[in-house]
């Protein structure tokens, strides 16, 4: 008996369906358990997150370092007196004391961070920036970055966990642990005597 070689197509298209399909699940299943749950995370350091570039940083690179991780936006009100303390905290602290500042764009808050990553650059190198720039992020709601779930599980907020706008800043100690969280209207040179615990 001879099969067509119609017959034998008709036959293998789903199997070779069901195979595309498994192995696109296998590769979501991999990027979701790039990161650990957040709620049995013990630090930042079990994290991988992507910068400003799209690469992945594994946050372990952080290990024995005092860290700020800020939301950040380039249209708010708050933005050019924090851009230029968080400067300055880099700038005075980033050698002498290993403080690092990882700022993590956001636009969750009126749209105030609208720009795509280019101008996002453009934006912190018009400004000088030196500390570590993060791709944009949701802080809050079912898609928040695994790590903003980690830091507001581990440090929660007046009225609720939620980020409540831009510029909220969590001080993570030199084992990775979230001690610390300071509202947007704290400034981040107001910052520096709770900085000198954990130094």
């Amino acid at each position: 008996m001879t099969i067509s070689f119609r017959v034998i197509a008709k036959l293998a298209t789903p199997i070779i369906g069901n195979v595309i399909c498994l192995s696109r699940a296998q590769l979501s299943t991999v990027r979701m358990t790039s990161n650990p749950d957040y709620k049995a995370a013990t630090s930042i350091h079990e994290f991988t997150v992507k910068n400003i570039k799209g690469e992945d940083v594994k946050l372990d690179v952080y290990k024995g370092h005092v860290c700020i991780i800020v939301n950040v936006a380039s249209q708010c009100g708050l933005t050019a007196n924090n851009y230029k303390q968080l400067n300055e905290l880099y700038e005075q602290y980033g050698e002498s004391k290993g403080l690092r500042i990882l700022a993590f764009p956001c636009n969750q808050f009126a749209g105030q961070e609208p720009g795509n990553p280019e101008e996002i650059v453009c934006f912190a190198s018009e400004r000088k920036v030196k500390f570590d720039l993060f791709e944009k992020v949701d802080v809050n709601g079912d898609n928040a970055s695994p790590l903003w779930k980690y830091l507001k599980h581990k440090q929660g907020g007046t009225l609720g966990s939620f980020i409540k706008w831009n510029f909220t800043k969590f001080i993570i100690n030199k084992d990775g642990v979230p001690v610390e969280r300071h509202g947007p209207n704290t400034d981040p040179l107001d910052l520096v005597k709770s900085l000198e615990k954990y130094w």
